[in-house]
């Protein structure tokens, strides 16, 4: 299953392809070895949101999740990037009373939810959205509990130097095989320190969080548990009839998936010890779900029978003003 072009994503309006998107994509078992790949896979690129579930594992790790009795709900919005509706909401504000801090201490930015009802509430209710309603919320309440953990300050937690940062950069380079010193680090959008790495070590880094297989103990320790409360509420790691939630659901205990903005999406196969990692190299968010379906498909880990939940995302529509379907989104 190796190809050296990139998979083709058409947008089509009527009879007519009006764009195409180019994704790289490449999948590997736990020792690195590439049995899947689709265009070029050894340029770097910034995980984004993707590196997530790796960074919740790294606050688990250095014991925060003991010290303050997160449970599986608040787990699996550390790894979020959720969509802003109350039970989410909920839960970030909850890590942060069990580490004795409130809102005013994330440092991620205010936008409305994501989620349209949520959004539409808040307007009705004349309210305006806090840093809570950040899809990045979750992942800044547990760096913040980092800090306590470490003794770091957590007014600069989002400088590259701070001891959390740190800590988180080398977990996650562990998990890749990847040197850290010499990483490209620039700042992502919710502000905190990002690093790039290849297609072929992200799939490897999602590869060993399925098997958790050639990592240390502590780190498979943290790596299981976030696993396990990604899984067990998946609603909490996007959203009401989102991707990544939707694509968890169907997988059946299996799949664990986390996308990234610029079109990057990481996807766990727990039973067959794969890693797959994907970049639309333009960007683009709606080629995301139709390329990452048909690698899952050709990989055989999800079949022509998904539900309807899953399947639209394999061949979206495209849409007017009025709602009518005038096109599709598909992998050719």
């Amino acid at each position: 299953m190796t190809r050296t072009s990139p998979l083709l994503v058409e947008v089509t309006r009527g009879d007519l392809v009006e764009s195409v998107h180019h994704v790289d994509a490449c999948a590997v078992d736990p020792a690195g070895t590439v049995f899947y790949r689709a265009g070029e896979i050894d340029r770097p690129y910034y995980l984004r949101s993707a590196a997530k579930p790796f960074i919740a594992a790294a606050v688990i790790e250095a014991g925060a999740g003991d010290r303050f009795g997160f449970d599986a709900r608040e787990i699996a919005v550390m790894a979020a990037s959720h969509f802003g509706e109350p039970f989410h909401v909920e839960a970030v504000a909850s890590i942060l009373r069990k580490i004795g801090m409130d809102e005013s201490a994330l440092q991620c930015g205010i936008h409305m939810p994501y989620d349209e009802g949520a959004a539409n509430a808040l307007r009705r209710a004349g309210l305006a959205p806090t840093a809570l309603h950040n899809n990045c919320s979750g992942k800044h309440a547990g760096i913040l509990a980092l800090c306590k953990v470490l003794g770091a300050d957590p007014t600069t937690y989002l400088d590259a130097d701070n001891p959390c940062q740190r800590r988180i950069l080398a977990f996650c380079a562990r998990l890749a095989d990847e040197d850290s010193a010499r990483w490209p680090v620039a700042t992502d959008g919710c502000g905190i320190p990002v690093y790039a790495t290849s297609l072929r070590k992200a799939a490897l880094s999602f590869a060993r969080f399925a098997s958790l297989d050639g990592i240390n103990d502590r780190d498979a320790a943290a790596l299981r548990v976030v696993r396990a409360a990604m899984l067990e509420f998946p609603a909490y790691v996007a959203g009401t009839g989102q991707l990544d939630t939707e694509l968890m659901l169907a997988g059946g205990g299996n799949l664990v998936a986390k996308a990234g903005a610029e079109g990057v999406h990481g996807v766990s196969a727990i039973a067959q010890e794969y890693g797959y990692a994907s970049k639309v190299r333009d960007g683009s968010s709606r080629a995301r779900g139709p390329a990452t379906l048909s690698a899952l498909r050709e990989l055989g880990l999800i079949n022509g029978s998904e539900p309807v939940e899953l399947a639209r995302f394999a061949r979206p529509s495209v849409y007017n003003r009025a709602g009518d379907a005038v096109g599709e989104i598909r992998v050719v």
